[in-house]
């Protein structure tokens, strides 16, 4: 009976909800009606609107089939020279930081705005936070404070569209002060709930046998036969999942070290999907309408999510806003280094395995291709990049090498603040289809940027033409910019412990 009425209540509540949005949408008839598109239409709309009639195909990541990704390091770099940070588009050096900062950066974001990313509206509603619900919990052996977030987004725009982002905020209960804090991409909610005693879990039991009884009577004599069986029990203790080196969970590692964490649900704010390209914040600023070649995409929208996470972050005063980081691995780690490029009010981040998209060169012709995403996961980027993957279109056809930006100058919008790229190795997971080698050429002249900025970049020999790759599990880490690849897999587990020890040293925070 206490589902059937649980059930009823959320029935009518869905019912209440529809007919509200149903409502709202009517009195706004100035509002069209958002289109449903499958990603295959959506894909198809944007080349229509582009003029394009044909891509090149992305390349397999089987390598026993013919249009295998290339894997050999001699035709990796059909395009050797990358876009220089550090000249202005007229030519001119940069040889300053207030020419960098009043000119050259804004130019690059300017270029990846219109052909990566797709740009932020000017429009976009504005998000409240709520506290859903606070708890008191354990990592590990350390108490914490856990409060459950939801941002809802102002969608008087388009009332039929609702956003409501989901974050949750996990802070150790005995620090002296405010904490810094890593924002993690990944689900949310409570890691550890505070379970009831062994007295509530008696009551509860009390409670749910009686309940059963009154709906079937004849309960009562299994009950009888069974005084002391229990319909709900503690959860049984459990070792945590170790790290694939081993270690504790990122998440123990963070707060025995004095840091906060914030689980930070990107498909709330914007789904992993071109089908969904007309709802979440993307469909909602376009009022459910398809997007425009400028457009955002998927990461952009999940690093302006997490910029309204900071937003919430900077009014506890138990955490540290000056010293937030963003943390993400693959695609998500696509997406933090694109939040940190963009917002500079994160003061580090941990790119964890990202790719073609985030730290690896767009340019180089091993593993993953630009292909790949124009074809695939095209709707993480701007419908202008698809271009660079056309082979057939009203203004010809356009290659990597046409795009006017590549990733040593993302992770250059980085600088000085603390930037951390690390990846895996392709014997655990962390496939070649990443390209390290391409990752490592990227941050070795982003340091370049660093080092006007007044930070330090990578102590290697020469530039990226013919620096070499430490050996595995050997960081470069004694700058502002650091690069570490562990003997792990497709993940940042095993560098997590660098990540703090190396980020503590430079903000001053001790554990």
């Amino acid at each position: 009976m206490r589902y059937r009425m649980i059930s009823s209540l959320l029935a009518l509540a869905m019912v209440y909800t529809a007919a509200s949005s149903i409502e709202a949408f009517a009195q706004n008839s100035d509002v069209p009606t958002p289109v449903t598109f499958t990603g295959d239409q959506d894909h198809q709309n944007m080349m229509d609107q582009l003029g394009i009639k044909a891509l090149r195909p992305g390349p397999s990541g089987d390598e026993k089939v013919p249009n295998h990704a290339n894997y050999d390091e001699s035709k990796g770099n059909p395009f050797p020279d990358l876009p220089d940070p550090l000249t202005l588009n007229n030519g001119e050096k940069v040889t300053t930081a207030k020419i960098w900062w009043e000119k050259r950066r804004p130019e690059i974001v300017e270029m990846y705005e219109k052909y990566v990313y797709g740009r932020v509206p000017n429009n976009v509603p504005k998000v409240t936070w709520t506290v859903e619900a606070i708890d008191h919990e354990m990592i590990g052996f350390n108490p914490v404070i856990v409060k459950d977030l939801i941002g809802v987004v102002d969608n008087s725009l388009c009332p039929a569209i609702s956003v409501k982002i989901h974050m949750t905020l996990v802070l150790p209960s005995g620090a002296k002060g405010p904490v810094p804090v890593l924002m993690m991409f990944g689900r949310a909610g409570f890691p550890n709930p505070n379970e009831p005693s062994n007295d509530e879990f008696a009551r509860v039991n009390k409670a749910w046998k009686a309940l059963l009884v009154q709906q079937d009577p004849s309960l009562k004599d299994i009950f009888e036969l069974h005084p002391a069986w229990e319909l709900v029990k503690p959860t049984p203790f459990q070792f945590p999942q170790r790290n694939e080196d081993g270690d504790l969970p990122n998440t123990w590692q963070l707060v025995a070290a004095g840091w906060g964490f914030a689980l930070f649900d990107p498909a709330s704010v914007q789904a992993d999907n071109g089908a969904g390209i007309t709802r979440g914040i993307i469909g909602l600023v376009n009022q459910g309408q398809p997007r425009k070649p400028e457009d955002w995409g998927a990461l952009r929208a999940w690093a302006w999510g997490a910029g309204r996470g900071l937003d919430y972050l900077e009014t506890d005063p138990a955490v540290d806003a000056k010293h937030v980081g963003i943390e993400g691995v693959s695609r998500y780690g696509k997406a933090a280094l694109v939040t940190m490029a963009f917002d500079q009010r994160f003061a580090m981040v941990l790119v964890g395995s990202s790719g073609k998209g985030g730290a690896t060169l767009l340019r180089r012709n091993y593993g993953e291709a630009v292909e790949s995403l124009t074809g695939g996961e095209y709707y993480w980027m701007a419908g202008n990049f698809m271009k660079y993957g056309a082979s057939e279109a009203t203004f010809s056809s356009k290659t990597p090498g046409d795009i006017p930006v590549d990733s040593n100058e993302l992770i250059a919008l980085c600088a000085p603040r603390l930037t951390f790229i690390s990846y895996g190795i392709p014997e655990k997971g962390d496939a070649h289809w990443l390209d390290h080698e391409g990752s490592f050429m990227a941050t070795v002249d982003a340091g370049r940027v660093f080092a006007l900025l007044g930070a330090n970049g990578l102590n290697v020999e020469g530039g990226y033409h013919t620096a070499k790759m430490p050996p595995v599990n050997q960081g470069l880490m004694d700058g502002q910019l650091a690069w570490r690849q562990h003997d792990g897999g497709h993940t940042d587990a095993p560098n997590i412990k660098y990540f703090i020890e190396w980020t503590d040293k430079f903000i001053g925070h001790t554990p």
